[in-house]
């Protein structure tokens, strides 16, 4: 009889674990689903800000997206780290919020609204929703000649939302990674405007001057470079098809010629409206 009610309460225990972890897993979706919806309203969180007081945050002006030149347009150095619930392991590059912070979180908020793109992430426990600005982004949300006095402040409570990029005169981009050779292919996408993020990108090769026909899956690298590995060299002229977290796809035929080179950008015609 021992030797069962070990048994039992050992299977109870076990039910107890699984209902305890898919509960845990539930809420982070929940605040993932949460945070990136556009149809949330403002939701509360806590902002903090990094690197130079009007800078763009990472001081070679990147960022684990893997974004280049945030610092400039159409970035502009509005830009945030996002936790987890706005990284999203990377699926959350890209994508654009409105911020502000009103009298009540700070004397020195202005409560008007404004714009950041996700270009990084954060690890920190500080929030549910934690923003880690730029100092530009996080000066930005102060009254007029307040920006510094605001900065000094450290952590505010803020609000925000989701809302849909708008890059004008900005076309999707395939920037190919250094380090990449025939049978290693990684490449970052950007500059994608509405949603600002590619869940799924894939690559069509090109053998004896014709398309292969078939799209082949790349993998996310991390942020937002994707990779794809062969045995087999690869053969260009490539094109390329993503796929926003909207479910629209683009195709972006061509758009890495046949003799492509590692640390190169690729400009297409093509853009999510």
């Amino acid at each position: 009889m021992a030797g069962v009610s070990t048994n039992a309460i050992a299977l109870v225990l076990v039910a107890l674990l699984s209902v305890l972890v898919t509960s845990v897993r539930s809420a982070a979706n929940y605040d993932t689903a949460t945070a990136r919806s556009y149809n949330s309203g403002w939701l509360p969180a806590k902002a903090t800000w990094y690197g130079a007081p009007t800078g763009a945050g990472p001081n070679d002006n990147g960022g684990a997206c893997g974004f280049k030149n945030v610092n400039q347009y159409p970035f502009s150095s509005m830009t945030s780290c996002g936790n987890e619930p706005l990284f999203d392991g990377g699926a959350g590059c890209g994508s654009c919020y409105e911020i502000r912070c009103v009298a009540a979180n700070n004397p020195s908020c202005s409560g008007q609204p404004r714009r950041v793109v996700i270009t990084d992430m954060n690890y920190y426990p500080v929030a549910r929703y934690h923003f880690d600005l730029s100092g530009t982004a996080f000066g930005a949300m102060a009254k007029n000649g307040l920006n510094d006095k605001l900065r000094h402040a450290g952590i505010i409570d803020m609000q925000f939302r989701r809302v849909r990029c708008n890059f004008p005169g900005m076309k999707v981009t395939f920037h190919v990674q250094r380090g990449s050779n025939p049978n290693y292919l990684t490449v970052l996408v950007e500059y994608a405007n509405v949603n600002g993020t590619v869940v799924r990108m894939e690559l069509m090769q090109t053998r004896n001057s014709r398309p292969r026909g078939s799209w082949e899956p790349m993998r996310r690298s991390w942020g937002s470079i994707w990779r794809m590995d062969t045995s087999r060299p690869l053969q260009g002229p490539f094109s390329m098809r993503i796929t926003s977290d909207s479910g629209k796809t683009l195709v972006a035929n061509n758009v890495i010629p046949a003799y492509w080179r590692p640390d190169k950008a690729y400009w297409s015609n093509i853009q999510f409206y």
